[in-house]
């Protein structure tokens, strides 16, 4: 542990910083593979999981947990991969 004050701070706060950009990543990857799984399966929901998956993408870009171009890749990855599938 560090010995300076605003250094156990700075540790706390990169802490909490961690497990919510963690959270955030890994909602993202669990709405892109749900979405990936309703347009192999022809699920009538896919649409929705299509939407969802993109809005996922897109909070975790506003709230800087993903970088712009991160997100623009995820997001037309998803949209060759539904075109692909439907």
């Amino acid at each position: 542990m560090a010995n300076i004050k605003s250094k156990q701070k700075a540790i706390l706060s990169n802490e909490k910083a961690r497990v919510r950009n963690s959270a955030i990543k890994s909602s993202v990857k669990t709405a892109i593979k749900k979405a990936k799984l309703a347009a192999q399966s022809k699920d009538p929901k896919a649409n929705d999981l299509f939407a969802k998956a993109h809005h996922e993408i897109d909070k975790a870009v506003s709230k800087g947990v993903l970088h712009q171009n991160n997100g623009a890749r995820k997001a037309s990855r998803l949209d060759a991969f539904i075109a692909k599938n439907r």
